[in-house]
């Protein structure tokens, strides 16, 4: 493994050590034993679920390489997984809303054991079945466990600043250090034991049993719309008619797509954009040394919403600019650097230049992931959660499938380009949405004002 792999992961690690010792009393939130040990339940759950998650996410294109199909198969199979969840994501999040949120979680648990028994099968069709699976389970993942955590926190009583702490450090330990951790144990099963590329999903599984043990054990039921009269229709229409009636909501869900949809096609496109001509490449250290990019993000992250001011919809406008910047080495490094036409060998210097943007790229979405999540639990009603969060990613999905659909008729660069476009589009949404809950925090505010001003004439 080259030094440079060494160079940029230990620099990130003393970047982000540095981050989390500067810490201030003002970076951080007094809390009660009652809520610690809630969100540590959580935390481990969440962690472990992740860890299922993680130790697939290296290895996916890897192992369809290595049973020999190209990447328009990859492709295809790709678009299997996101076309699921877009079909079945819906569904699946008014079933948690209406059915159970803990159930939803144990749900998850199954498909995705499913899903990565399937990948011991060279056969098409088998895989295709997993990706099937795996696509249900995404759904499941981002929209039941958040929708089980914030009604339980609500439910408990706790304090609702509280709840930017739990996703903070679950975006830091879930998608940071056990990203991390799973990224270095999947590169070991796979060259350091030589198990093969399948070994990591099987690991994956194990952690997904383990998880759905802990949430049988001690975590309670809870659901979103109390009715036991609607219908998934009704809840559908229901969850419809909040996003079209609420400018928020709306601006919510399409910042939200636009983001996921960049963030999707650069996990589909990192690799070949790393290894253009078949370079040997760590594929877990690199993504080890990427989600630590993120735990770095995601650890920023706590420290703006642990402070009033800037707020989140004021410091994501700067994110989404970033991260469409990072997007564009690609194609700067495109013009710059000759590119190499030897097969094989070490990563080039334009792939080295390009691994720096993208840990850049990763740093945003590990503030991008904790700042939605404080942005959704103000926003959207909690009788419809899953259901609202699950019709945010109908478009995103559509976004993905499409580009995956086209991967082999347009170059990486154009690919880069349009996820580029797309994130200065959610930036300028952003602002939007910081306007609006302006103007009516304004609002709010000036309606007290009268109201205070009026007592006195009353009495």
């Amino acid at each position: 493994m080259e030094a440079f792999y060494y160079l940029v992961f230990a620099a990130l690690s003393a970047v982000v050590f540095g981050v989390e010792i500067s810490k201030t009393t003002k970076d951080r939130i007094n809390t009660s034993p009652a809520f610690n040990s809630f969100k540590n339940n959580y935390l481990v759950v969440y962690s472990l679920m992740m860890a299922g998650d993680w130790l697939q996410g290296p290895y996916v294109y890897f192992l369809y390489t290595t049973y020999g199909f190209g990447k328009g198969e990859i492709g295809q199979l790709f678009i299997a997984g996101f076309g699921s969840s877009m079909l079945f994501g819906t569904i699946v999040g008014s079933l948690a809303d209406k059915q159970g949120r803990r159930r939803a979680c144990v749900t998850y648990c199954i498909t995705y054991i499913l899903s990565c028994i399937t990948k011991h099968s060279p056969q098409y069709r088998v895989l295709m079945i997993g990706r099937v699976l795996g696509g249900i389970a995404t759904s499941l993942l981002f929209s039941s466990f958040e929708s089980w955590l914030v009604a339980e926190h609500n439910k408990r009583g706790f304090d609702q600043q509280w709840l930017s702490l739990t996703f903070s450090k679950a975006i830091f330990l879930g998608n940071g250090l056990v990203a991390i951790l799973s990224g270095l144990f999947g590169n070991f099963l796979v060259d350091t034991f030589q198990l093969g590329p399948v070994a990591p999903f099987d690991a994956a599984a194990c952690f997904l049993a383990i998880g759905m043990a802990v949430i049988l054990s001690s975590w309670t039921e809870n659901y979103g719309d109390p009715s036991e009269n609607k219908d998934l229709i009704t809840q559908f229409r229901g969850a419809a008619v909040a996003i079209a009636s609420d400018e928020k909501i709306a601006l919510l869900g399409a910042i939200q797509s636009l983001f996921e949809g960049s963030m999707y096609t650069f996990v589909f496109l990192w690799t070949p954009a790393l290894s253009p001509n078949d370079e040997e490449i760590p594929h877990g250290f690199i993504f080890a040394t990427f989600m630590l990019a993120s735990m770095l993000g995601s650890s920023i992250a706590s420290r703006l919403m642990a402070r009033s001011s800037p707020r989140v919809e004021s410091y994501m406008q700067i994110v989404f600019i970033v991260s469409s910047a990072s997007l564009l080495l690609p194609i700067v490094t495109s013009f710059l650097v000759a590119p190499s036409k030897v097969k094989g060998g070490s990563m080039s210097l334009s792939g080295c230049l390009q691994m720096l943007g993208f840990c850049t790229f990763e740093a945003c979405v590990g503030i991008f992931w904790p700042s939605i999540m404080k942005m959704r639990s103000q926003y959207i009603p909690e009788e419809a959660r899953s259901t609202i969060m699950n019709f945010f990613r109908i478009p995103l999905n559509i976004f993905v499938c499409v580009v995956l659909y086209n991967v082999n008729a347009f170059p990486i660069t154009v690919m880069f380009g349009m996820c580029s476009i797309f994130l200065v589009v959610a930036s300028i949404l952003q602002r939007r949405l910081l306007v609006i809950a302006e103007k009516q925090k304004t609002e709010v505010w000036e309606m007290k004002e009268r109201d205070n001003e009026a007592e006195p004439l009353n009495i």
